[in-house]
């Protein structure tokens, strides 16, 4: 009689969420907000239009598979005072600030005035 040596191989296999997507391990993977990651998102497009990347926002729209109505909507949040677009980049997970609820405050010019409603919406009390 002759012996068999079986190597088995096991891998952990990783849960899908809701959406069908990979869920994020929640120690080792804090979830970044949303609106953070479409600010920055907007930032790194503006940065690949500016260097002639790409030759316009009807481009990253044809590579992203989105409409160019979107990429406007994201592009837009840079039209924010500087430093609530910053606010925005720091977020903590827990906040929830919504890119829809943003766009009041992009269509207003006035950066003070931004300011001021962007204070109101961040802080309900």
């Amino acid at each position: 009689m002759s012996t068999v040596d079986v190597e088995i191989t096991i891998q952990r296999k990783e849960r899908l969420n809701a959406r069908g997507g990979v869920r994020a391990e929640a120690d080792t993977n804090p979830r970044i907000p949303r609106i953070t990651r479409l600010m920055a998102l907007a930032i790194k497009f503006q940065g690949m239009v500016d260097n002639k990347e790409v030759h316009d926002y009807a481009d990253l729209a044809r590579l992203g598979y989105v409409t160019r109505a979107r990429i406007t909507q994201i592009m837009n949040l840079l039209l924010l005072a500087p430093d609530i677009q910053e606010h925005l980049l720091s977020l903590p997970s827990s906040v929830p600030v919504r890119e829809r609820h943003l766009r009041a405050i992009v269509a207003i010019v006035d950066w003070l005035e931004q300011r001021r409603l962007f204070q109101s919406f961040a802080d309900p009390t």
